[in-house]
């Protein structure tokens, strides 16, 4: 599950170029990883506000920053209950046992672990209000070459930013 590549500090181009650093994991939606299948499936389920603009719940999917060292570690859970229900609610039901293998959350055993990335770094997610930088999902298909591809899917609109708030 921990896949370094896929995790980069940096401001975000396409939403405000001078903008502070953020942490972005890219999640590829044609993945076979139960775990980013899981997280497709989630997205899904997102609760449309203004029209084109979903929102996704803290129990819906949630990151939590984890530091080590010099290593920083993002760690992508959801609800177990919602791991089991959603499925289950949909006519494909075939993730069922892939997704009753995906580890128990060790700091709350009512979450599943979907995503776990880590990369050396200094970088100390920002505070406000006693609140965790969020972290931005860049959901894409397929894998890309680098951070900037993936910026250039965003701007053409082969690509979506989740914004799932921090622990």
């Amino acid at each position: 599950m921990d896949d370094s590549t896929r995790m980069w500090i940096t401001p975000v181009p396409a939403l405000d170029p001078d903008g502070e650093p953020a942490v972005l994991l890219g999640h590829d939606c044609a993945s076979r990883d139960a775990g980013e299948r899981a997280i497709s499936r989630l997205l899904d389920r997102g609760h449309e506000g203004e029209e084109g603009v979903f929102y996704l719940l803290p129990f819906d999917l949630s990151a939590r920053y984890e530091r080590t060292g010099d290593r920083l570690a993002v760690v992508v859970t959801t609800s177990g209950q919602l791991l089991v229900k959603e499925p289950a609610d949909r006519s494909d039901r075939s993730d069922l046992a892939d997704f009753a293998d995906l580890p128990v959350d060790g700091t709350d055993e009512d979450r599943v672990v979907l995503l776990r990335r880590e990369i050396v770094t200094d970088f100390v997610p920002a505070e406000q209000d006693g609140e965790k930088q969020p972290v931005l999902l860049i959901d894409h298909d397929g894998s890309a070459a680098s951070l900037a591809e993936l910026f250039d899917r965003f701007e053409a609109g082969e690509a979506g930013i989740a914004v799932l708030n921090a622990e």
